[in-house]
């Protein structure tokens, strides 16, 4: 089985859109947890703000603007990830709290880092090095052959269920049978800060 081609499909957007001139002090010293109520079930996350503190930061930040309710999950890669983040739904847009793209934050000496692209891990999606903004991609199959070029900030700790049901849905396939965007639109409902508790 060829393995899907994430520098072609998973990363094909343009990360530059209108500023926003303040940064979320929300995970300073936190472990943060967010709420994505989708509208096939609820899915909650925990963010790795020490080993990710910028792209935690802003993940953070985007979500208390409201930037991420409404958008949908544009893109499904069967047995590979799902794709969202971008308020175009196109794959092509994104925005970011520093009013630009931003650096990845790849260190290996990070539990993260080290850990890799294990199912249920939330990482950064990207067009390069260097291009993050909005957009972000959960692993639905451990995929150790993923190249470490993705800022890895969180992961799924509860509602797996409600991702695979996600990626189970049709699609109309853009990149390949198994890669396309979903037929029905499946939609970020709103996206929250749920809890920050001090380390």
């Amino acid at each position: 089985m060829q393995k899907p081609n994430l520098a072609i499909g998973l990363l094909l957007f343009l990360g530059i859109s209108q500023s926003i001139n303040c940064q979320s002090d929300t995970t300073k010293g936190k472990t943060v947890n967010i709420l994505i109520e989708t509208t096939k079930g609820n899915i909650e996350l925990e963010l790795f703000q020490s080993d990710a503190p910028r792209t935690v930061a802003n993940f953070t930040g985007l979500a208390e603007q409201g930037y991420y309710n409404g958008i949908i999950f544009h893109r499904i890669s069967k047995g590979f990830v799902i794709q969202g983040g971008d308020s175009t739904g196109t794959g092509r847009g994104g925005k970011s709290i520093y009013g630009k793209e931003f650096e990845d934050e790849l260190n290996p000496a990070t539990p993260s880092f080290k850990e890799g692209y294990k199912r249920g891990t939330v990482a950064m999606a990207n067009r390069g090095p260097n291009t993050n903004t909005s957009q972000f991609f959960i692993i639905l199959n451990d995929a150790s052959w993923l190249p470490k070029n993705y800022t890895i900030f969180g992961k799924v700790v509860k509602g797996m269920d409600v991702v695979d049901s996600i990626a189970a849905v049709e699609i109309i396939p853009q990149m390949g049978d198994t890669d396309g965007k979903p037929k029905v639109d499946i939609v970020m409902k709103k996206v929250t800060v749920q809890k920050e508790a001090g380390k």
